[in-house]
């Protein structure tokens, strides 16, 4: 049996690695794939915290931000595909040209 806190430090730690890449990249997929580490990250802290309490409420949320992050990757990888069309690059530093 493993103690709930392992599951919390490995969550903290995913999280900062994704908030990390988030602030140090450049690249927009690089960028993108660290938001998704962040969320689940949560998704692991949420599971654990379920794993204590004896409810399911933790693992429906879980499916809620799951089906988020789903339209999310929809969303955001046609933005980034369509951004590399027309800028031939992902690059974040290119894309304050874009500003209205």
């Amino acid at each position: 049996m493993v103690p709930v806190s392992y599951y919390l430090i490995l969550s903290a730690i995913l999280f900062s690695l994704g908030a990390l890449g988030v602030l140090m990249r450049r690249n927009a997929l690089v960028i993108f794939m660290s938001i998704e580490l962040m969320l689940n990250a949560a998704n692991l802290a949420f599971v654990a915290f379920t794993r204590v309490h004896e409810t399911f409420s933790g693992q429906i949320f879980v499916f809620f931000v799951m089906a988020v992050a789903a339209a999310e990757v929809a969303v955001g990888l046609a933005l980034i595909v369509t951004i590399y069309r027309s800028r031939q690059s992902v690059d974040i530093d290119q894309l304050s040209s874009l500003k209205g």
